[in-house]
């Protein structure tokens, strides 16, 4: 691969990042304007029918609102006043669950604003969405959600006693800082460029590290090891990141301890003297890290908000050590002063009364900064390791800190101009991912694959795309699509040079990891010891021995044509998961099987079922969540990351014209067959999924050869229901 020019590189960046974020809120748009309040709650891109519990002040002296369920209001929306029938009970006792099912998020940006009433007008909507507070979610819990608010008096605002509403929005803050930074470089003169963003473009050849760094006689054979139990992988992978002078790819394919050896890594950098910032692409990824970290004692700052909120990772987090730590002492008293203030709001009902709080406030809010600042850039300073999402990393609190080294977890996950928010801090970058799953979600790519077949599903089918693993469209000319990670463009101008491997995987029995091993990451894979073999029946509590649970890998047949798909929008077009596909006779039979397991002893809570279609879930969630509660059910796309001892795979398609649409994107597969521990139960239809590409052909005709192989029919649905 061809050096590439930055400013070309830079300009071709902020187009496709204007493109992404023009889909991104459109899709909201449209989503908000075309459907209720209720149906996206239901979607679960929305919390209905909440109230203001309390308001305080959060780091940066922003107000942070506290929302609860409306007390007269149940989770299904409905008022708790006359009789109450059966199903009435039932939801009440739901009610129990705070919030309900839904899918926001630490760090996601929301919209708070006064419920629409079903009927109203949709003038009346609009003018709705125009007295909207965008805010920031800082802490989800089972009963509240907590929102620092965009602007310091938006607060107000919402005093009004209506009931709220919280609708997710597009992340504009995101797009922000990567534009900046892509602005950035993209003005950079020559002169500028320092030899490690040189190097990261192809400007100037990597620094080759040393044969021998992992012979006996190298002096990284003296390295002592922090963790005793590392195998020989991870300890050349950590040895060649420190060898580096300029790059070095951690390539972790799943369940390999790649967290483990980020841990080591970062040790043995601190043994050496140097500064590391670690980063992440969501607040999970950094949080795992800042878990494992902890216990070991060191002077770290997590910046940003925490989306665990374990003792561990609070105890360092900037929220924290901004009210705790010995500089903390002097924002203390203004803190104590201005949440006097924010209480005192509720309890006047005279505008003029708010009004001359509110410029008290802004008065404080301001001393607050002044301080926290000087407090904020003490405990950084004092810090050998900081931890931010990557866009994090571009936040105030770091400007002018520089840094030995920059670790990027998840790496594959990241949008290459995301990676580079970090990067312009640093001498030195390790990337740890696993290029073989999933990339970052891009939906200005799937936009304009829509438009130009009509199916943005059938667009990215392997089958189309070719056989390289990477089934991705890329732009010949200027350098590929979003979904071109940092890892994937260093991996094509380098080559194998800049990466290790970890090849000892710790999750999957070995039966579970051959076709992936063998077709995806050349045979190295090698199953530890101690899961190799391990099945449900060998569970640490009480399992039944049956044809499940003594099984490892299990596949259900549906060829023939009894259990057809459907597509959503067959039912009207009315759903929000368009044209999302559906098996409403796989989904029985997935819930064959996990009565099954359940009925042999499996706890639900070690369960999981995954399909790659929402339309699927849909159906699935109706029917398994409260049949089995503690059932973890989920897309493909959004268990990647997880693991389960037994996982469920729906595989969904089947159709006449054997038509895979994006069940042939091979990565999307990798992560639906990593996921499970000691089973795995694959549903399908072979005659359709083995026509999709030749990577489908070869994993159903791997499954037929060595899964327990059965052809399930209608009659058997009757029979075990």
């Amino acid at each position: 691969m061809a050096p590439v020019a930055i400013p070309t590189f830079a300009s071709h960046q902020l187009n496709l990042l204007s493109a992404e974020l023009a889909a991104e809120t459109s899709a909201t748009a449209l989503l908000t304007s075309t459907h209720s309040p209720s149906a996206l709650s239901r979607a679960g891109l929305a919390i209905t029918n909440l109230v203001i519990d309390s308001q305080r002040t959060g780091l940066g002296g922003k107000t942070v609102v506290q929302l609860g369920r409306d007390s007269a209001v149940g989770v299904s929306g409905k008022d708790k006043g006359g009789k109450s029938s059966k199903s009435d009970a039932a939801r009440d006792a739901s009610d129990a669950a705070g919030l309900g099912e839904h899918g926001i998020r630490v760090g996601d940006v929301v919209g708070i604003g006064q419920q629409p009433k079903g009927a109203e007008k949709k003038k009346a909507k609009s003018e709705l969405e125009k007295s909207r507070v965008e805010g920031v979610v800082v802490k989800v819990r089972q009963d509240a959600i907590e929102v620092a608010v965009e602007k310091e008096d938006d607060a107000e605002g919402l005093l009004g006693g209506s009931k709220l509403w919280i609708v997710k929005l597009a992340n504009e803050i995101t797009y922000k800082r990567m534009n900046q930074t892509m602005t950035y470089l993209e003005k950079m003169e020559e002169a500028e460029y320092t030899p490690f963003i040189r190097v990261l473009f192809g400007l100037d050849s990597v620094t080759p590290v040393p044969p021998d760094i992992d012979l006996p006689s190298s002096d990284y054979a003296k390295i002592v090891w922090d963790n005793p139990h590392l195998n020989d992988s991870q300890k050349s992978a950590i040895r060649f990141a420190l060898a580096s002078r300029e790059i070095a790819l951690i390539h972790g394919p799943p369940g390999t301890g790649k967290t483990y050896t980020i841990i080591e890594l970062i040790l043995q950098l601190l043994a050496r003297k140097q500064r590391v910032l670690v980063c992440g692409p969501s607040n999970i990824s950094v949080d795992n890290i800042v878990e494992r970290l902890a216990p070991h004692g060191l002077p770290l700052v997590r910046l940003g908000h925490p989306a665990r909120l374990l003792p561990s990772v609070l105890a360092h987090s900037l929220d924290v050590l901004t009210r705790t730590s010995e500089a903390a002492a002097i924002v203390r008293d203004v803190a104590k002063e201005m949440d006097a203030k924010q209480a005192s709001i509720k309890k006047t009902k005279s505008g003029r009364e708010r009004r001359e709080i509110y410029s008290v406030l802004r008065e404080l809010r301001k001393e607050y900064r002044e301080r926290e600042r000087g407090c904020v850039d003490q405990l950084i300073h004092q810090s050998k390791v900081v931890l931010a999402t990557l866009h994090g990393a571009g936040g105030f609190h770091l400007k002018g800190q520089q840094f030995d080294v920059v670790i990027i977890d998840e790496a594959s996950q990241a949008l290459e101009a995301q990676c580079w928010v970090p990067l312009l801090r640093a001498k030195k970058v390790v990337l740890a991912g696993d290029h073989l799953q999933l990339p970052p979600t891009v939906k200005s790519l799937n936009v304009k694959e829509k438009s130009k077949t009509g199916n943005a599903e059938q667009a990215k089918a392997d089958g189309k795309n070719g056989e390289d693993g990477l089934g991705q469209t890329q732009s010949k000319t200027k350098g590929g699509t979003l979904e071109t990670t940092m890892f994937d463009r260093l991996l094509r101008l380098y080559g194998p040079s800049v990466k290790r491997m970890l090849t000892v995987q710790y999750r999957m029995h070995e039966q579970i990891m051959t076709f992936p091993s063998e077709e995806l990451y050349e045979g190295k894979l090698v199953a530890a010891e101690d899961v190799k073999s391990r099945l449900l029946k060998d569970l640490p509590y009480e399992v039944m021995e049956t044809d499940e649970t003594k099984e490892a890998l299990v596949f259900l047949d549906t060829q023939g044509g009894d259990f057809p798909e459907k597509t959503e929008a067959d039912d009207g077009g009315k759903s929000l998961l368009g044209d999302s596909k559906s098996n409403e006779m796989e989904a029985l039979l997935v819930g064959m099987q996990v009565k099954r397991l359940v009925e042999a002893g499996v706890k639900a809570t070690d369960i999981a079922v995954i399909t790659p279609y929402n339309g699927q879930l849909s159906i699935l969630s109706r029917s398994l969540k409260e049949a089995y509660p503690g059932i973890e059910l989920g897309s493909v796309d959004g268990f990647q990351g997880r693991e389960k001892e037994a996982v469920i795979v729906s595989l969904v398609r089947s159709n006449p014209e054997h038509e895979v649409g994006f069940l042939g994107e091979k990565r999307r597969l990798n992560v639906a067959m990593t996921r499970p521990k000691r089973h795995l139960c694959v549903i399908g239809d072979s005659e359709t999924v083995s026509r999709g590409s030749n990577f489908l052909a070869r994993w159903m005709a791997f499954l037929e050869e060595h899964a327990d192989l059965r052809y399930p029919n209608l009659a058997d649905l009757h029979v075990d229901g």
